[in-house]
């Protein structure tokens, strides 16, 4: 049994009417059937269908709690969104994920629905863990985007203050990131930094890169270590000393180095020779080196993540068998 107390807002109401709204699981046969039988009562007496309530009085409902359960509203789209992730790491501040080659991190003009970040959020509300109805919760975001076409690590933010440490900490360096790419020969030195200047084309999709610095430019490094050589190949690994858009790609182009694979800055006749269809560059590695407070997130200073497997490596270095550094 459940007692109510019937306020203004309420008052002048029907009973059936009021009933109805009380218990919106119940049909509407089911909720007068209930009233025939006696099971609703007005200040201790039965009361028709049709009575109307006034403010003060109090209602007794004789039914189990479960006719009293709101509906759950659920999201169609996000429940029966079939979710593909790589998860490398989870916890309730934020996942790391290997984003796959191909995969968009963000909807755009041309796609809105398979992106990671959807993937994300339909994983997290299948978990329970959020409800895209709720226009009050705090809906999971990217900290980190990667081009389309290289695959590798992504970290999503599970509520707000995980998302403002995370991109405070990757504005300031404090999240290492580390690539894996195939380029065509080999460099010379077999280690160091790629130091020049990046600009955006006309159009706007294409970086320009310059050894001195000119108007609307930024300077870029990119560190490097050559892993493997091999074919006319060279197998590199890469940090990002600083976050430039295409900085790899643009720079290893620039030095007459370009990525296998890349149809933007690389070599067409390389890509043919070797048969690649999509560019050899993978965010294969974050490592977490704070060096001031992260609040909440203060335990994952140290760690490191890591994927699994990178295809190219064993394609063609095979020597190497596909382990990664």
């Amino acid at each position: 049994m459940k007692e109510f107390v019937i306020d203004e807002k309420q008052d002048g109401k029907r009973l059936d009417k009021w009933l109805m709204k009380e218990c919106p699981t119940l049909p509407m046969g089911q909720v007068m059937k209930f009233l025939r039988l006696k099971k609703v009562r007005v200040n201790g007496k039965v009361a028709k269908a049709d009575a109307h309530l006034a403010a003060g009085d109090v209602v007794n409902v004789y039914l189990g709690d479960e006719c009293f359960e709101k509906p759950v509203k659920i999201d169609p789209f996000l429940q029966n969104y079939k979710v593909r992730l790589h998860i490398v790491y989870e916890d309730e501040n934020l996942i790391v994920c290997d984003k796959q080659p191909g995969l968009m991190c963000h909807p755009d003009d041309n796609e809105k629905v398979n992106t990671l970040l959807t993937h994300i959020q339909a994983h997290l509300y299948q978990k329970g863990e959020w409800d895209s109805r709720d226009s009050a919760q705090f809906a999971p975001c990217l900290c980190n985007r990667i081009d389309r076409f290289t695959g590798g690590l992504v970290i999503a933010a599970k509520n707000e203050e995980a998302a403002h440490i995370l991109n405070e900490k990757i504005r300031n360096r404090e999240i290492e990131k580390r690539y894996l790419c195939i380029i065509s020969g080999r460099m010379n030195p077999a280690s160091g930094t790629l130091d020049s200047y990046l600009y955006k084309s006309e159009s706007g999709k294409k970086m320009i890169v310059d050894d001195e610095a000119v108007l609307g430019s930024q300077r870029c490094l990119t560190g490097y270590e050559t892993l493997a050589t091999g074919n006319g190949l060279s197998l590199m690994e890469c940090a990002l000393l600083t976050g430039r858009t295409h900085q790899i790609r643009a720079q290893f182009a620039h030095v007459k180095h370009p990525l296998l694979g890349d149809t933007q800055y690389g070599d067409r006749r390389l890509n043919e020779k070797y048969g690649r269809n999509g560019q050899c560059l993978y965010a294969f590695r974050l490592v977490f080196r704070f060096t001031t407070d992260a609040g909440k997130l203060n335990y994952l200073s140290g760690k490191s993540f890591s994927v699994k497997n990178v295809p190219f490596v064993g394609d063609y270095f095979p020597e190497t068998g596909g382990k990664l550094p």
